[in-house]
């Protein structure tokens, strides 16, 4: 990885490090036109038994292998669906299943803020269905994948992932590349 790449990333001790947003991406939306109306405005029995996404806790188990464990759920809600998200991550064992700690939950109420926790973490990577949320990560996350299926047109900054299968591997990439870079940094220091 050269010197610019790891300062437009944010990462200054080089290691990658992943952000993953919960609603419509860990937690699979249920309604036709991709809402996640049922966890947000349900009974709270309701919101307990929506579903993960599809994959979604292999995938995530994976990626903290692969990250070192430097893997955070970055998600934007108020006090209410905050809870309602701890209690159903717990209810779905996603830390103990994924390897993702629970000290690796971050909440926001603006989804602009979201960049300052990516630059707190120094995040290299980040997943979110939401393009403004991807587009406030400019300058400060490398790799930015926009999950699920989109309304508008996907940005080209963006890496477009349409489930968790497809993320695990368009991530899998980057990681290869980072590999392949530093690789090459160092035939050539040598």
């Amino acid at each position: 990885m050269n010197k610019k790449t790891r300062q437009n990333s944010g990462n200054r001790s080089g290691s990658p490090a992943l952000g993953i947003d919960i609603g419509r991406v860990i937690i699979s939306p249920v309604d036709a036109d991709g809402a996640d109306t049922q966890f947000l405005n349900g009974s709270e029995d309701e919101a307990m038994h929506t579903p993960a996404s599809p994959g979604a806790f292999d995938a995530i188990a994976q990626l903290t292998r692969d990250f070192g464990g430097r893997v955070w759920i970055v998600s934007k809600c108020g006090p209410k669906v905050q809870a309602r998200s701890r209690r159903w991550l717990q209810h779905h064992d996603f830390h103990r299943l994924t390897g993702v700690p629970v000290e690796h939950l971050r909440f926001c109420r603006e989804r602009r803020d979201k960049a300052l926790h990516a630059r707190q973490l120094r995040l290299t990577h980040f997943v979110d269905d939401r393009a403004d949320v991807l587009s406030h990560l400019a300058g400060l996350v490398e790799h930015r994948f926009l999950f699920g299926p989109q309304r508008k047109p996907v940005p080209s900054w963006a890496t477009p992932v349409m489930d968790w299968q497809a993320t695990l591997a368009a991530i899998t990439r980057t990681r290869s590349d980072l590999a392949h870079d530093s690789r090459t940094v160092v035939e050539r220091v040598s």
